[in-house]
């Protein structure tokens, strides 16, 4: 299973929570109270995570409260996918172009008024359903987490919380990277590592399919070791390299000694989540630092870019 991904999906919500850009999305249709709400609530809930997933192998009552966390928080995902995927629709079709306004009638969701409160609903009902989750007798419990949300530092096995009938009509474009996945992508290549992106905008659910490929028993036995790290719009390579390792007490030397230890001669498979840094210096450092995995070895991008 992959490790922290639901920490890491409610760590990543709550950093677009707080952005600068989503506030601005989110004040012409009169939801800014109940999106610092929603914040408040899914850092309430990550704060006893750790503790959770830890807990979930021995505890049933442990592991269902956890899955219903996570259905949830990727609810609250999905949201704010539509969020930014409104905002890009908005800014793609200029409001005085006659055959965007054409459009926009059709589409009755464009409407501003309309997806206002649309989108205000939806994020009552999911402030109210966190509230009743944060109410059950298991999250009081529960030990918070008083280390650095930012990186993870216990070893532990956690659950990706995607259900596969939550996501439709995605069996041919699993197959089709798995198939990447496992066999060789191209005779001419003469790296042991490969890189394959899934690209789109937000709310085409690309983390969700990330997440069946990298759960599939076929992937999963095919691979000495299994990664998952969310980068978000954030590039630090020291960051970054200290959340694939889950350490954070390194200095980048250190960082860099004990990442091509844990990689040496392994096949591996790192999946970096939500990534939107374009710059191609700090991605060359990183794939130097990622080289010494065992032939077949494979890095698995959600992104929006095409680059």
């Amino acid at each position: 299973m992959a490790e922290g991904v639901l920490f890491n999906v409610a760590e990543r919500i709550i950093g677009r929570l707080g952005s600068l850009v989503l506030q601005e999305i989110a004040l012409p249709w009169g939801v800014k109270d109940e999106i610092r709400k929603l914040k408040e609530k899914v850092a309430q809930l990550q704060a006893v995570l750790l503790d959770a997933e830890q807990k979930q192998a021995n505890d049933n009552e442990v592991k269902v409260w956890l899955e219903s966390v996570g259905d949830a928080v990727y609810e609250a995902d999905d949201v704010l996918d539509e969020f930014y995927t409104e905002a890009q629709w908005r800014q793609m079709v200029p409001g005085n172009n006659k055959v965007s306004k054409q459009v926009r009638i059709f589409f009755s969701s464009s409407n501003q008024l309309v997806f206002g409160r649309k989108i205000g609903h939806k994020i009552k009902d999911l402030n109210k359903r966190l509230h009743e989750i944060a109410s059950n007798r298991t999250f009081g419990q529960l030990e918070r987490n008083r280390e650095d949300v930012e990186f993870v530092r216990r070893e532990r096995v956690t659950h990706s919380f995607v259900r596969e009938d939550n996501i439709i009509g995605r069996d041919e474009d699993k197959r089709a990277i798995i198939q990447l996945l496992l066999h060789p992508i191209s005779t001419e290549n003469t790296e042991n590592v490969s890189a394959i992106s899934i690209v789109g905008f937000g709310g085409m659910g690309k983390t969700a399919l990330a997440q069946l490929v990298y759960n599939d028993e076929e992937v999963q036995n095919h691979f000495e070791l299994k990664m998952w790290t969310c980068v978000s719009n954030s590039f630090q390579l020291d960051i970054l390299v200290k959340k694939i390792l889950k350490a954070n007490n390194l200095d980048m030397d250190q960082l860099q000694n004990e990442l091509r230890k844990k990689i040496d001669g392994k096949r591996y498979l790192l999946v970096l989540d939500d990534v939107w840094n374009e710059n191609r210096n700090k991605w060359l450092r990183l794939k130097d630092l990622l080289m010494g995995g065992a032939d077949g070895s494979r890095i698995l991008i959600t992104t929006r870019s095409k680059k």
